[in-house]
């Protein structure tokens, strides 16, 4: 059956109107990604980390919602750039569900997974992570307490901008920078 569907969509990009064309191409696309997912998520769980990793960024992609569960289990692993590349792709494909998951990465004992992790909660643009991302700006990891204020300009709302003002009086010059930045980019009260 999918070989049909295949072989129609590539005669179709033959068509005469560019605009069948493009539909077909996009669809072949979308299709070959479909079929490579069991590859994607079966190459994420073993072998070599390069490939692992690899994997892991060929999910980005990926859209299907199979992909999640093995993107989630990653988070897990005991490598860190595993976790980080997990990190990554899933704060890309921003899904709602994966965001409690996330949250746990501020955690992480790996720095780097805690960076990404505050990075890609930005991304969600959900005022709820403000009570999550704001403690960091005091913490002693200063690139972490940047990438949280960064983070938090991010998300633009209102409510970040009494953290964001205490954040002005760091010793740190790049935290006081990083949050000056996101100060500009909250949306008015």
């Amino acid at each position: 059956m999918q070989n049909e569907r295949w072989q129609a969509l590539k005669q179709m990009l033959k068509d005469d109107s560019p605009e069948v064309r493009n539909a077909a191409a996009e669809a072949l696309e979308q299709l070959e990604s479909l079929l490579c997912v069991d590859e994607v998520i079966a190459s994420m769980g073993s072998g070599a980390r390069g490939r692992r990793i690899q994997a892991i960024f060929s999910a980005q992609q990926i859209d299907s919602s199979r992909i999640f569960q093995p993107l989630l289990k990653q988070l897990e692993d005991m490598d860190a750039d595993i976790r980080v590349a997990a990190v990554q792709v899933l704060g890309h494909k921003r899904h709602p569900k994966t965001l409690g998951e996330l949250v746990k990465r501020l955690k992480d004992p790996d720095s780097s997974v805690r960076y990404y992790a505050a990075e890609a909660l930005g991304g969600f643009g959900d005022k709820r992570l403000i009570s999550y991302l704001a403690p960091l700006l005091g913490g002693a990891d200063s690139n972490l307490a940047s990438c949280a204020a960064g983070a938090l300009g991010s998300i633009g709302a209102p409510e970040a901008q009494g953290p964001l003002l205490k954040a002005l009086e760091d010793k740190r010059p790049e935290v006081r920078a990083a949050a000056a930045r996101a100060l500009g980019k909250l949306r008015p009260s």
